[in-house]
């Protein structure tokens, strides 16, 4: 049957609260349907929020997550309750990034993962943070992220 890779999620299609910090968060994934077909998955999460560590002021930024996967698929659900629990977290903008892209690495393991944090300025300085787990996969396509150098983004 069909759905037996969707068996263990265990927050997809029912009521889950938003994870109080990301250690409490729990990535789900499933198997990729199509292994060794080598393609491109794009998230993009353009109202992600955390907390200055040392103001607690809210920061946002816009994320985009790209990756060619081996064995497996993160579940959506379970990767938006993730980020949202990065609202009442305190950490820098580098760590939030970095920890995201390290994370989905550690629970995909998959060809390729590249993450774009690009932070809205606080203080007047936008901060951009990019992590990459190496080079591209020979004969993907992958597109530009699309966003665009600090101009009043929006």
């Amino acid at each position: 049957m069909a759905n037996d890779i969707y068996s263990g999620l265990t927050q997809l299609g029912s009521a889950t609260r938003l994870p109080q910090n990301p250690e409490e968060a729990v990535l789900e994934r499933v198997e990729n349907p199509q292994k060794g077909t080598a393609y491109v998955v794009r998230f993009t999460a353009p109202e992600f929020t955390s907390l200055c560590p040392m103001t607690g002021q809210p920061d946002f930024a816009h994320l985009v997550i790209d990756y060619v996967p081996g064995d497996w698929l993160v579940e959506s659900k379970s990767l938006k309750l993730f980020l949202g629990s990065f609202r009442n977290h305190g950490a820098f903008h580098e760590d939030c990034t970095v920890s995201v892209g390290k994370r989905l690495v550690d629970l995909l393991q998959p060809q390729w993962l590249r993450i774009g944090g690009y932070w809205y300025p606080r203080g007047g300085i936008p901060i951009d943070v990019f992590y990459q787990t190496g080079p591209l996969p020979e004969g993907v396509w992958l597109p530009d992220q699309g966003v665009p150098p600090y101009r009043g983004r929006g």
